[in-house]
């Protein structure tokens, strides 16, 4: 609910002014995979010490598609971040936290998704490791993929406009909880 999302988001801007911020390298960044489902998505990395950067990533889809398919949801992502060897060059490993809202279905090409809708949030955490390569003096590319927890609440309807609900249900997912091959460029 907005309590939760108030709450990630109190943490997440609490913490920031605990680390100093200036002298740092900002980068914008997109996840290129995330683009493959039509989904618009944007990422801000601040650098906050010579090792460690915080990571702000957000998605956001409200596409319509024909025969009542939905994709619609949104996502947000923050992630502190440590780099072994110095910040923004070669390997990392992350923690994160994820929060967001779906309403999705009448998908034909995902299994169990064909003729039902389902809407509802997720939130939890997890570990990330990914790896960093520098092409170009304000040009990035990066790949990483996290493992963790996703609390999951929905309820499930017959179609995207349906009002009577099916079933509502809560799951414990561990897994995958990110991936992504994402095109930086350095704000500086």
């Amino acid at each position: 609910d907005m309590k939760r999302m108030q709450a990630i988001l109190l943490i997440v801007i609490s913490l920031l002014p605990v680390v100093s911020l200036s002298g740092q390298h900002v980068a914008l960044k997109s996840n290129l995979l995330y683009w493959g489902t039509t989904t618009p998505n944007m990422g801000f990395e601040f650098r906050l010490g010579k090792k460690v950067s915080f990571d702000l990533w957000g998605a956001y889809n409200a596409w319509e598609f024909r025969n009542d398919m939905s994709l619609k949801h949104y996502l947000v992502q923050p992630e502190l971040r440590y780099w072994p060897c110095q910040a923004y060059e070669g390997h990392f490993f992350g923690l994160h936290g994820h929060y967001g809202h779906f309403n999705m279905g009448n998908i034909p090409f995902i299994p169990g998704m064909e003729e039902t809708n389902y809407r509802g949030e997720l939130y939890g955490g997890g570990l990330t490791w990914g790896y960093h390569w520098v092409i170009g003096r304000r040009w990035g590319l990066e790949a990483f993929i996290g493992a963790g927890y996703a609390y999951m609440q929905y309820d499930k309807y017959v179609c995207y406009d349906c009002t009577e609900v099916i079933g509502t249900y809560r799951r414990h997912y561990f897994g995958p909880t990110r991936v992504g091959v994402s095109l930086i460029f350095f704000i500086h």
